[in-house]
């Protein structure tokens, strides 16, 4: 569903992405992982238009991002590390709000349904988002993705200031949605998580994917000493 091919972005002369090769399939959670500046950010920020690539492709079912942007971006959905709301709405007025953005238009009923399945309380659906905690806004955020039926989900440090319950709500969630057929690419910093949660995990340093591997075949033990080895 996801391809990036010889993906090349430079910056003022320096490469933050260097020849990138990757691919995501359906029904896949792919980890990127690696330290600041290593490339994770660019490579999502290229698949959902934010930038063009210097060189290369970067590939949505097929269609190329740089030159098919309007249909691409109708199958994908973005949650950042800090889901930008608005504080004086409610969490069901902004799930109204973006996703008559995205073109659709849902019943009450039905933005509740996006709502819980998004982990969100329904005692919570109708405070204002000043009132919710980084978890509680993430809960919008998925339920922002899940009403534009997007086929392919992006991710940049969705766990980042989450408590462990929320984040262990949130995996269960990631589960569910590859359990759909959805694909999930997340940029991370969080090892145990990635293990947790991908079905393969990515490991870029200096804008190249330096390791490549499935979670199966590795524990977070493992995962730690290979990534420490490699930034």
């Amino acid at each position: 569903m996801l391809q990036a091919k010889s993906l090349t972005k430079e910056f003022n002369g320096r490469k933050a992405l260097n020849g990138l090769n990757l691919s995501v399939g359906k029904g896949e959670i792919y980890c990127l992982l690696g330290q600041n500046g290593a490339g994770k950010t660019t490579t999502i920020n290229i698949f959902l238009g934010f930038m063009d690539a210097t060189t290369g492709e970067a590939l949505i079912n097929g269609e190329e991002v740089k030159s098919s942007r309007d249909k691409t971006n109708k199958r994908i959905a973005y949650i950042p590390e800090v889901v930008q709301l608005y504080g004086n709405l409610s969490g069901i007025e902004n799930l109204d709000f973006f996703s008559r953005l995205a073109g659709f238009k849902y019943t009450v009923q039905e933005l509740k349904q996006f709502l819980v399945k998004g982990g969100l309380q329904e005692a919570a659906q109708s405070m204002r988002l000043s009132t919710y905690s980084k978890g509680m806004r993430q809960k919008v955020g998925i339920a922002i993705a899940l009403s534009k039926n997007a086929d392919i989900i992006f991710m940049d440090e969705p766990t980042s200031g989450l408590d462990p319950k929320a984040t262990a709500e949130f995996t269960i969630l990631c589960k569910e949605f590859v359990a759909e057929g959805r694909s999930i690419l997340m940029a991370t910093h969080d090892i145990f998580n990635a293990v947790n949660v991908g079905t393969r995990i990515g490991i870029m340093r200096e804008g190249s994917l330096v390791h490549e591997l499935a979670t199966r075949d590795i524990n977070a033990s493992q995962l730690q000493q290979l990534y420490l080895e490699t930034i």
